[in-house]
């Protein structure tokens, strides 16, 4: 989404590139370079200002060391008050009801609906916590189905009142339900349209005063611009939320709603949806969107991702057969399910830093894995045990089953076993540099 804004960020510091100190005159020109590129990402103009004069304050101010050149110096201020403008750090939501109840607000198509059904399935998978979904978005049907549809893919019960058109009544008699019945968060869905309304406002409005939620999460769409942010000030005019929700992050955007919001409503963003998948769902962090934003990738998040997936006794499972240079396609298709399951690749590679720039052009496709997952698939259990029987007439017969060809099973064959070897040498504890050499020969190879 901000890699406009990044590329733009980019040209801006190498306007300092050479000087031998941070002035007056060579900071203005960077500085009106970075506005721009602030108000073409569709950043609030007013909002713009204020932060590169906040960013110009701070530079005059630094004595710059001889170790640390003018444009580093800029990039670190620049990051330390973008993560300021996007809330400075990160804020969780609040779940000390009992059972915790969450309003979801925002207009009709926003993706209220959508996120609801993430929400549940973080809490219940991260949090260990056993959600409720109410419908009560009365007025669309099809908002009643989609959440049943998602509450079903998730394992998470639905609650809905068929006929009654009463949202007050409807949450009231959900939480009835849920202290019934044992569950401990109820995330409300509600009825959006498509511009504020007062009617929709009331109706809100009538909500929240019945059920006292404990957290009211506004979900605006990223895509629609300074509208989500005029949008988000309306909203928190009647209802005072408590956070927002920027959806359809992963789209073709130019960020300007995720770095205004906070300013303008004085409300922290809370999640941001990442994708379609119900996994596809990430907290916000402001510090690790201003390294994004700024190129330097979010190798925290990646960690976190990474250990979601990771299974203690899997890795040393792992490990052994690494050692005994047993590792094997069955093996190898776990290591690509559990990289799968991280989220989109496109961002999962841009949480390396420096991999945000050098991929901007590279179109990285979520299927990127298929060729191999079909190859592996069109492999015998012996085969898939012990890759070193597979002669030449298997592997005719496995590129037809994979619906490929042999160069391409012979090219899987080989960086299979090129991969095992340098990952047997690493399990060994060999120097990394040697390593290091001999992946950069196979990536000549291939």
């Amino acid at each position: 989404m901000f890699d406009n804004l990044s590329e733009r960020l980019d040209r801006s510091f190498k306007l300092l590139k050479g000087q031998g100190k941070i002035t007056e005159i060579n900071v203005a020109e960077t500085l009106k370079d970075i506005r721009r590129a602030l108000l073409d990402a569709d950043v609030n103009f007013k909002i713009a200002k204020k932060f590169t004069d906040e960013v110009k304050i701070k530079a005059l101010g630094q004595n710059v060391l001889t170790s640390v050149k003018p444009g580093q110096l800029m990039v670190k201020i620049v990051k330390d008050e973008l993560a300021q403008l996007m809330g400075g750090t990160f804020t969780d939501i609040k779940l000390e009801g009992k059972p915790a109840v969450i309003l979801m607000s925002g207009l009709q198509g926003s993706g209220k609906t959508t996120f609801s059904g993430k929400l549940a399935n973080l809490l219940k998978t991260k949090k260990g916590k056993n959600p409720l979904l109410v419908a009560g978005d009365v007025y669309r049907p099809a908002a009643i189905d989609q959440l049943k549809v998602l509450g079903e893919q998730i394992g998470v019960p639905v609650y809905t009142e068929e006929g009654n058109m009463d949202p007050v009544k409807i949450a009231k008699a959900a939480i009835k339900e849920a202290k019934t019945k044992g569950y401990d968060v109820v995330i409300v869905d509600t009825a959006g349209r498509l511009a504020v309304d007062e009617q929709m406002m009331n109706e809100i409005s009538a909500v929240k005063k019945a059920i006292d939620p404990d957290e009211i999460l506004f979900v605006v769409d990223a895509m629609t611009g300074q509208d989500a942010v005029n949008t988000a000030k309306e909203f928190n005019e009647r209802l005072n939320f408590d956070g927002v929700v920027l959806t359809k992050l992963d789209g073709d955007t130019r960020g300007g709603a995720a770095i205004s919001i906070r300013a303008v409503v004085d409300k922290p963003i809370k999640f941001v949806g990442t994708g379609e998948k119900v996994d596809a769902l990430d907290v916000f962090h402001p510090d690790r969107m201003a390294d994004r934003i700024l190129g330097m990738g979010d190798i925290v998040s990646l960690v976190e991702k990474a250990q979601e997936q990771f299974d203690e006794e899997e890795a040393r499972k792992l490990q052994k057969k690494l050692a005994k240079n047993t590792f094997n396609f069955n093996d190898f298709l776990k290591q690509i399910n559990q990289i799968k399951k991280m989220g989109n690749l496109k961002d999962v590679v841009g949480m390396i830093p420096g991999m945000g720039k050098a991929m901007k052009d590279t179109d990285i496709d979520d299927d990127a894995f298929k060729g191999i997952e079909a190859i592996i698939g069109s492999m015998t259990p012996d085969e898939r045990e012990n890759p070193a029987i597979i002669n030449g007439s298997r592997r005719k017969r496995i590129a037809r089953g994979a619906g490929s060809n042999i160069q391409e099973v012979n090219r899987l064959l080989k960086q299979f076993t090129e991969t095992r070897k340098m990952m047997k040498m690493v399990s060994q504890g060999k120097n990394v540099q040697n390593v290091m050499r001999g992946m950069q020969q196979q990536g000549r190879r291939f």
